[in-house]
């Protein structure tokens, strides 16, 4: 199960990232569609289909992030490094330092 909505949330965003690419910008020259003279996605009609894809793109997107996010709560089972340490164990004591006499 979590696989497939792996696969599906990778899809969604590799094809959310190509939708803004592909829009035209407003004052750069950032988007791939910046010739308006040509081209097979120009005119009002082709950014209302790009805005609208990219709605349901990122509605998909996050859908899929908060299922991941549930399903991924409700495996953990790794426990802490806190508590794999036993409580009867005394801490090392500090190496013991060999006494010098002072030097003349």
């Amino acid at each position: 199960m979590e696989t497939v909505i792996i696969v599906i949330h990778l899809i969604l965003a590799i094809a959310l990232v190509v939708t803004v690419l592909l829009q035209q910008s407003e004052g750069g020259a950032l988007g791939i569609g910046g010739n308006p003279m040509g081209g097979f996605m120009t005119g009002r009609g082709a950014a209302n289909l790009l805005t609208r894809v990219t709605g349901f793109l990122a509605a998909g997107f996050f859908a899929t992030s908060i299922v991941l996010t549930i399903l991924a709560r409700g495996t953990v089972t790794a426990p802490s490094i806190l508590d794999s340490v036993p409580a009867d164990e005394k801490p090392a004591a500090a190496p013991e330092v060999p006494s010098v006499p002072p030097s003349q």
